[in-house]
């Protein structure tokens, strides 16, 4: 659980906090706790489990205190997001164990858990559960996690009994799973997105939250770099990547944050001009980007659709007179972030991905900013959460076109017949307290047989090693 949540509507909700309140600049914000909260391991919440939670996690500059049953959060600056830093994120609060097994206060609780030969898990493996690391038909070790639910929470006890999670398991094989009925939810890639629905699958999807997108170093001259940049930018035919290469399971990306974020989006334009492009490509120094001496795109993202934009970027490139050599170094996945994108003495551009996860566009913007290395921090440019003044650092930075925007992705999920209320938040967040199995009713009682139903527990395929919220 966070101090704060939002509800599907944006409606700021309590959750550990009951309520809050700020001083006239925003500076200082206090937050009363809710009483007779307790962890799932029976000790009871206090104020000092929040700030060991959350200040480490809490940006330079603020500073977290307790008094009583009030937490206190200050500033020098103005915090006029807080709440929406609060109430998306990391910003969970939680107890560590010193085994490491993490214990909370929300619907669920962890009771169980195994990791295959490539890694160890942090927390001991259930009693009867060392069953639980397996092998995929196609060789990759899996990770299960079984969660209980949590008879004594605060917010009350969910419908489901149990939720297992299994991690690592291939797009393809999740989709299998799901029609041969082993699971109730698997994530689904793009690509088998419109498969999933022709074989009348159950798929939803989120709003746009993960953003692709090309960012260069600093290899080439300033004034020969900014010219090959632009060129670039015109050659890329973002509209074709996602209608076509992506089978419009994409949207094509004109702005570093996506409108339901920011809500200034539209206001950016990304122009697909062949010809202008080659105008500039002719002013550059016959041997750049061309011959023995091509850019080096770098492509560190796992998956089939990092390295079809890749191609694709390449070939529009191309047709620009640019060389564009693809260079795949596919890493585990989960493992590649927009901090992979490090200068590499033999790329020149880097293809990166980066998943939306605060609810504030000055705090995304900002992390972007740092993990990207693309300019200076919105700290020293002038932090601001004004839409206006957030507006002009965002098109200064695409001006720059340090990065060139390519796509913006939702998340889709694929639904078993039998999940009921699945609500999770637009951005994503999911809320599996909420959900229910409509299991079938028992026939008639065979000899020998039981006629009790099946306990509800949801069975969760995702490919990433990193559990949703």
């Amino acid at each position: 659980d966070r101090l704060v949540g939002l509800d599907n509507y944006g409606r700021f909700q309590p959750q550990l906090a009951t309520e809050w309140s700020h001083d006239t600049a925003f500076k200082r914000w206090q937050f009363t706790l809710r009483a007779n909260v307790k962890f799932s391991d029976g000790t009871a919440l206090a104020d000092a489990d929040v700030l060991a939670a959350l200040q480490p996690l809490l940006p330079d500059g603020q500073e977290i205190s307790a008094s009583g049953n009030n937490v206190v959060i200050q500033s020098a600056a103005a915090m006029p997001d807080l709440l929406e830093e609060l109430a998306s994120g990391r910003f969970f609060v939680y107890h560590l164990e010193p085994d490491g097994t993490l214990t909370g206060t929300g619907p669920f609780f962890v009771s169980g858990t195994a990791m295959g030969s490539h890694g160890s898990s942090n927390s001991a493996t259930a009693l009867g559960d060392s069953n639980l690391a397996v092998s995929t038909p196609e060789g990759n070790r899996t990770t299960h996690l079984r969660f209980r639910a949590n008879e004594e929470t605060w917010s009350g006890r969910p419908f489901l009994d149990a939720v297992e999670v299994t991690l690592g398991v291939p797009p393809l094989r999740q989709l299998l799973d799901l029609q041969l009925g082993k699971a109730d939810l698997v994530e689904l890639s793009p690509e088998l997105v419109r498969r999933a629905r022709q074989d009348n699958q159950r798929v939803w999807s989120s709003a746009p939250v993960t953003f692709y997108g090309l960012r260069f170093d600093d290899a080439q001259p300033v004034a020969a770099a900014a010219k090959l940049w632009e060129a670039m930018s015109l050659s890329l035919d973002r509209q074709t990547m996602a209608n076509v290469l992506l089978q419009k399971q994409a949207e094509p990306a004109s702005a570093l944050l996506p409108q339901w974020l920011s809500g200034y989006a539209f206001l950016f334009t990304m122009e697909t001009n062949i010809d202008r492009a080659r105008e500039i490509r002719a002013t550059l120094p016959p041997n750049m980007a061309a011959g023995t001496d091509p850019l080096w795109l770098r492509v560190d993202l796992p998956g089939d659709l990092a390295k079809l934009l890749g191609e694709r970027v390449a070939v529009n490139a191309r047709q620009a007179a640019i060389l564009v050599q693809v260079v795949n170094r596919a890493v585990p996945h989960g493992a590649a972030t927009a901090t992979a994108t490090s200068s590499d003495p033999a790329s020149s551009l880097h293809l990166f991905s980066w998943h939306y996860s605060s609810l504030s566009p000055r705090v995304e913007l900002e992390s972007m900013v740092s993990a990207l290395n693309i300019g200076d921090s919105l700290a020293a440019a002038g932090s601001s959460t004004d839409p206006e003044q957030l507006y002009a650092r965002e098109k200064k930075l695409l001006e720059e076109r340090r990065v060139l925007p390519l796509v913006v992705l939702p998340e889709y999920i694929g639904l078993s017949q039998n999940v009921r209320d699945w609500m999770p938040a637009p951005w994503g967040q999911w809320h599996l307290a909420e959900v229910w199995l409509d299991l079938p009713e028992p026939g008639p009682a065979q000899p020998g047989k039981s006629k009790a139903t099946a306990t509800p527990v949801a069975q969760l395929l995702t490919t990433s090693p990193g559990a949703k919220p």
